[in-house]
């Protein structure tokens, strides 16, 4: 959708606007707080697409892993993000705890302890959740 984002000189808020591409060049935009005409144009955040061969590329275990140290949760944590970004879905709160727990630091082991039901869920057999 063709939007576009400026910022109020005047009133300094941030407004999103919406033209036609042929509206665009001849457009004069104001403000829909204060009707000020005095904008700044600004780029706002994009979206790339990606197949879903690229996507599953990025969650290489050999890519998303290779190099990680293993001594810091920071790093697990961060990869652990970066894998539910790529998967673009919602992984439940426990593992949006866990990753933001990682990423301050504390260890799997802490985690672990203090979240006695992702021992429960884990697969059978299994002693770790990490």
């Amino acid at each position: 959708m063709p939007y576009y984002e400026y910022r109020c000189r005047n009133c300094k808020r941030q407004v999103r606007l919406f033209f036609s591409y042929e509206e665009y060049d001849a457009a004069a935009p104001a403000c829909t707080y204060c009707d000020s005409t005095n904008l700044r144009r600004v780029i706002g955040r994009i979206a790339l697409g990606k197949s879903e061969e690229s996507r599953l590329d990025s969650m290489d275990p050999d890519t998303l892993l290779g190099g990680l140290d293993q001594d810091d949760p920071r790093e697990l944590g961060k990869a652990m993000r970066k894998m539910k970004e790529e998967m673009g879905e919602d992984l439940g709160s426990e593992f949006n705890e866990v990753v933001e727990r990682l990423e301050s630091g504390q260890s799997p082991e802490s985690i672990e302890e203090s979240m006695p039901e992702l021992s429960d869920s884990a697969s059978p057999g299994s002693d770790d959740v990490f």
